[in-house]
């Protein structure tokens, strides 16, 4: 086992703004719970940021995906595109309604959906499309929106992972019928656990308010006509995101400096496939820095993340693509699909220490040990 000391964690967020103070403000005054000031404070400077007219806090991004399906009234008989490789909380959002998931395979470079498999999954079943942003490049939204709107689909945008980062020059999550965030520490903004759903659609905003209070009435409290959830975001964590995203710009170009230094080392290694930097939309903020291991050696992601623990390097594998989960198998879901770019993902992929507190000796030391563990 690695020395604690010297071990180069996966990530670690930055906590040295005004969150220390905030939080402090929210003991003084007693309100550490869901009723503080800071939770609108914190869903009016989100909704500002990604250009959307209302913002839903919630408990945690699969919270937020789980409100956002509701909220569209998706159901049994209902299909919701998205893509093989992501993480489960988006296909078990859909399977919790009742509707169906349906997959498409990754594009090779992005590492996101492969938005031009969307048309071929279209059936009269279709009733929503779920983009995924994976890794620290967006999904090509235009695309997606427009055959959505073609189709007359929602769209709900998972941005989890994309907190800053723009698309065409638009801000994630702020593209789709509804967005959604993670604020999980890890992300670019934290509240520790945390998640947020963005939209301009009124009803849908009330609808998703509604469910993460329980669904209370306002004239009769205690009577129910719909089932809710108690999603709700407490004052203190509020308080951490709004601190947090007062230093998003920071985060961002920390990120993208760190990704850059990490290309520079890496660039050339035999064996390794790295992000792609920039596409036609979108230049990559790397909230993770993933590679990928060439077929043809015989390191497995699984040792080289062993290895590089033993030399003191956190890593995390890459997701587990949906048509390869246990759980949905026993469903009897995706029988017989293969998604081939998804699988290698899972399969060859893991990325290194990438959190905001990241030092440059950190990255180096990082970068030095993959090579040393490659064939």
């Amino acid at each position: 086992m690695p020395n604690s000391v010297s071990f180069i964690p996966v990530n670690e967020p930055l906590l040295d703004g005004n969150e220390q103070r905030y939080l402090a403000q929210c003991i003084e005054t007693g309100w550490i719970s869901s009723e503080g000031p800071f939770v609108d404070r914190f869903e009016k400077a989100m909704a500002e940021r990604v250009g959307r007219r209302h913002a839903v806090a919630v408990t945690n991004g699969t919270a937020a995906l789980e409100a956002a399906v509701a909220a569209l009234g998706l159901g049994p008989g209902d299909e919701v595109i998205l893509p093989a490789f992501t993480i489960i909380s988006c296909a078990a959002a859909v399977v919790r309604a009742g509707a169906t998931p349906v997959l498409v395979d990754s594009d090779p470079l992005t590492w996101n959906m492969d938005v031009t498999q969307l048309a071929s999954r279209i059936t009269p079943r279709t009733r929503a499309i779920m983009p995924v942003h994976i890794y620290g490049l967006p999904v090509d939204m235009e695309p997606v929106m427009a055959l959505a709107e073609r189709h007359g689909l929602a769209v709900i945008e998972d941005a989890a992972e994309a907190i800053g980062q723009t698309c065409t020059g638009r801000p994630c999550g702020g593209i789709g019928h509804l967005g959604v965030f993670s604020f999980y520490p890890n992300k670019h903004v934290t509240t520790g656990e945390g998640g947020m759903i963005v939209t301009d659609d009124p009803a849908l905003a009330e609808c998703c308010r509604s469910l993460r209070n329980l669904c209370f009435q306002p004239a009769r409290r205690f009577v129910h006509e719909t089932l809710g959830w108690n999603l709700r975001m407490t004052n203190m964590q509020a308080a951490l995101g709004v601190a947090q995203l007062e230093r998003l710009d920071e985060f961002l170009e920390r990120k993208r400096r760190m990704g850059a230094l990490y290309t520079r080392l890496l660039r050339g290694v035999p064996g390794l496939q790295l992000p792609l930097g920039n596409t036609a939309y979108a230049d990559n903020d790397y909230w993770v820095f993933g590679v990928l291991l060439d077929e043809g050696l015989t390191l497995t992601a699984e040792e080289a993340a062993r290895r590089l623990h033993q030399l003191g390097i956190g890593t995390r594998p890459f997701f587990w693509p949906m048509h390869e989960q246990p759980v949905f198998t026993r469903m009897g879901l995706f029988q017989g699909e293969r998604h081939p770019h998804a699988e290698r993902l899972a399969r060859r992929g893991f990325y290194l220490p990438s959190g905001v507190a990241l030092r440059e000796e950190h990255i180096e030391r990082a970068a030095k040990a993959l090579v040393s563990i490659l064939p």
